[in-house]
């Protein structure tokens, strides 16, 4: 039977990584209770850091989205507003064509219609011209500021403006300033001129033109509410949808990444009597060196 020689610098050796084995699981424990981590460095769980940092990539692309959906429906919350300010600015006007249309409309009478119909000219222009952080609501993709000039002719530039608010899910926010007002040359603006002319001059059949201009614009402006309305509803699901998504990939992450307190308090209680019973039984196990009997 072979015999195997124990030194008291193998005893002293092998206590020694004992208890450098028990600091170093008390030193971890602390450091989870600290940090509220599990993971505060690859190492402590390789497969958990990753887990965690595929997490953590998704947690960011869903952020992302949310952001895009909510400043989504800012420009169509402004959009929404402006187009019902034009429907009533537009019923106004028709009001006053047919105020125009009254065979016992006096000169007076007429010029008073048209001064409103300008203001009213003055007041849709300005809303064609609405801005949602500084980006013309109806001009499409410019850089600039305004979708119309002071005439009212389109100078934005249509292409649609969109927002990603989903894993290749795409929503289109903007309205086009043409399908709203019409093509330069025979645009809303262009139609209200020509009905102020037909007021002062009291040309007949230039208002009836001029009334049912009005109403065709009034149409063009509900089918655009139409579609902001839809557009909408899809950008405000997809909101809500990434909300409930960022909830439970937190959850994921937390379970993953954070420490189980009470477990951990736990821990450390074991750890701290397991260290102090090794140190404990180290100095009683470890034999006197010959310096003790020289004293």
């Amino acid at each position: 039977m072979a015999m195997v020689r124990v030194t008291q610098n193998m005893i002293a050796g092998r206590s020694v990584a004992s208890l450098q084995a028990g600091l170093d699981r008390l030193a971890r424990t602390q450091e989870r209770l600290s940090t509220g981590k599990e993971i505060n460095r690859p190492s402590d769980s390789p497969t958990d850091a990753t887990t965690s940092m595929k997490i953590r990539v998704q947690v960011a692309q869903t952020q992302q989205h949310v952001r895009n959906a909510q400043n989504g429906l800012g420009w169509l919350d402004v959009t929404d507003t402006t187009l019902q300010g034009m429907a009533d600015n537009l019923r106004r006007a028709r009001e006053l064509a047919l105020q125009g249309a009254n065979a016992s409309t006096s000169p007076e009478s007429a010029q008073a219609l048209v001064t409103e119909l300008r203001q009213i000219r003055e007041g849709l222009l300005g809303q064609a011209n609405t801005t949602y952080l500084d980006r013309p609501v109806f001009g499409g993709v410019t850089s600039g500021g305004k979708a119309f000039d002071a005439t009212g002719q389109y100078i934005g530039l249509d292409a649609p403006v969109e927002r990603s608010v989903a894993d290749g899910v795409k929503v289109r926010i903007d309205v086009p300033g043409t399908d709203v007002v019409g093509p330069n040359g025979a645009n809303l603006f262009d139609d209200l001129a020509a009905l102020e002319t037909a007021l002062l001059t009291g040309d007949k059949t230039g208002i009836q033109t001029g009334l049912v201009a009005m109403e065709q614009r009034s149409k063009a402006v509900t089918r655009a509410q139409a579609a902001v309305g839809a557009a909408y509803n899809r950008v405000d699901s997809a909101e809500r949808k990434g909300q409930d998504a960022l909830v439970t990939l937190r959850t994921a992450l937390s379970e993953v990444e954070d420490t189980d307190l009470p477990k951990a308090m736990v821990d450390l209680q074991m750890h701290e009597v397991a260290y102090q019973a090794a140190l404990a039984s180290t100095s009683r196990v470890m034999q006197p060196s010959l310096v003790d009997f020289l004293r």
